[in-house]
Formats: structure tokens, C-alpha cells, sequence
């Protein structure tokens, strides 16, 4: 469950964190970049999350594939798009396919090659992005840098699959200079794929998005080229389980 405030509550945090993203795109020079807020609504029922929609939220992100298929309709009805910003097993992979307009959680090929085959079965396109463990530690999934152009090209060489960009979850640190060199890091791998695409080196040409920062670091991700920050409990208050 999360926090049950009314629909005015809700707008005015969700434009509580329009107002920090508005601040940082300053801060950082990038005013006017057109930074976009996604509402990670990760245990929130239908009605709070379509409540979320209504106060403003335009993209949501759903992390637990059953959450999703309970809430995918109504979401869907109220005019939301919807990400999938949890690990995806492939077992759950055709929930994602039916409700999610992307997929920033993809990590490996056979996990890419199943949402490809079921979403050439149900005759869609689907956007994805490569997630990538810029801290390096072995809590997070995603892919090393390393691997992740190398990933990212295979998997737009599959059918109904476009790669938009790449994702990560920031190191756990209050120190603000770690942090932020794990999302430069992303920044720079975004930039290798676009610069070697236009070269016809790889085949990355749209994937730009940088889906990176939460509540406790947007500011710091925006700094170093956030395209979509993912927040939470800024916006829905505490978890509780």
C-alpha cells in the first residue's frame, strides 16, 4: 500500500517535483530540455494509481508484473503510458507485451528475443530501453558498460523492437560526486551510441533517453543528461508493504 491522499494532494507533489526537475534543468544549464517525470506507482491499487493520471502523471512505471496486470486496463483507460521499471523474468515477459508502451528493463538477449517473439504474435511495436549497472554492484541488474552497446545492437536487430536509450538505478551514496560519475558514465555510453550509429557503426540511432535519478538524486541525474527521472515516494509517499 502507499500513502491515500486526495487527487489535489497528488497534483501538488507531482508539481512540487516538476518545479525541483524545472530547477535542475536550470542549474545544469539545460533549461528548457524538456526533462519528463515518471510516477513510479509500485504498490499503489488501481484507483490510486489512475488517481496519480488524473493529478497530472503522465508516464507511470510499474516494477511487479501481476500489479500491472491488475492495474494495466485501468491505467491504459485513463490515458496513461506505462514502462515496465522492474526486473523482467521472461515468464512474466506477455504481461509486459499486453499493457506496457516500454520496457526500460531489458538485460539480456533471451530476454529481449521472448518480448520480440510476442510482440510479432500480437502484431505491436515496442519501445525498450538496455539497463545498465553503472555502480557495479551486485544488488542491481543491468548489464556492465561494457556489454551494453554491444547488447543494445543485437536487440535492435530484432523485429517489433526499438531501443530509446539505456536506464539505470544510481549507486546507494550520499556522496554526490559517485553518484553522479555512475550516470556521466551512462551519458557517455548514450552519446558512444548515438556518435557510432550516426558513423553506421551500430544501429542506435533513436536511442537517446537517459532514464535515471529518483526522488533523492533527479537533481544530480538532470546534471549529467536525465531524459526521464523515475520518482516515487516524492510523489506517493512511503511504502508500506
Amino acid at each position: 500500500m502507499v500513502d491515500d491522499p486526495t487527487t489535489p494532494e497528488l497534483a501538488a507533489r507531482i508539481a512540487g517535483v516538476k518545479a525541483r526537475i524545472h530547477a535542475a534543468e536550470s542549474m545544469s544549464g539545460r533549461l528548457g530540455s524538456g526533462v519528463r517525470l515518471l510516477v513510479a506507482t509500485k504498490t499503489a491499487d488501481a484507483d490510486a494509481a489512475v488517481a496519480v493520471v488524473r493529478a497530472g502523471a503522465r508516464i507511470v512505471g510499474e516494477s511487479r508484473m501481476q500489479e500491472l496486470d491488475a492495474k494495466g486496463a485501468a491505467l491504459r483507460s485513463a490515458g496513461a503510458k506505462i514502462h515496465v521499471i522492474g526486473q523482467l523474468q521472461r515468464n512474466k515477459a506477455a504481461i509486459a507485451v499486453q499493457w506496457a508502451d516500454c520496457v526500460q528493463t531489458v538485460d539480456s538477449l533471451r530476454l529481449a528475443e521472448r518480448l520480440s517473439r510476442l510482440c510479432v504474435e500480437a502484431e505491436r511495436q515496442l519501445d525498450v530501453m538496455i539497463q545498465v549497472n553503472v555502480s557495479g554492484e551486485s544488488t542491481k541488474a543491468g548489464v556492465s558498460p561494457e556489454e551494453a552497446l554491444a547488447l543494445g545492437a543485437k536487440v535492435q536487430g530484432l523485429p517489433a523492437l526499438t531501443v530509446i536509450g539505456f536506464m539505470t538505478i544510481g549507486l546507494n551514496s550520499p556522496d554526490e560526486s559517485a553518484v553522479r560519475a555512475g550516470y556521466a558514465r551512462l551519458s557517455a555510453l548514450r552519446d558512444e551510441a548515438l556518435v557510432k550509429s550516426e558513423r553506421g557503426e551500430l544501429p542506435l540511432k533513436d536511442a537517446w533517453e537517459l532514464s535515471m535519478g529518483m526522488s533523492a538524486d533527479l537533481e544530480w541525474a538532470i546534471a549529467e543528461g536525465a531524459t526521464i527521472v523515475r520518482v516515487g515516494t516524492a510523489v506517493m509517499g512511503q511504502r508500506r508493504a
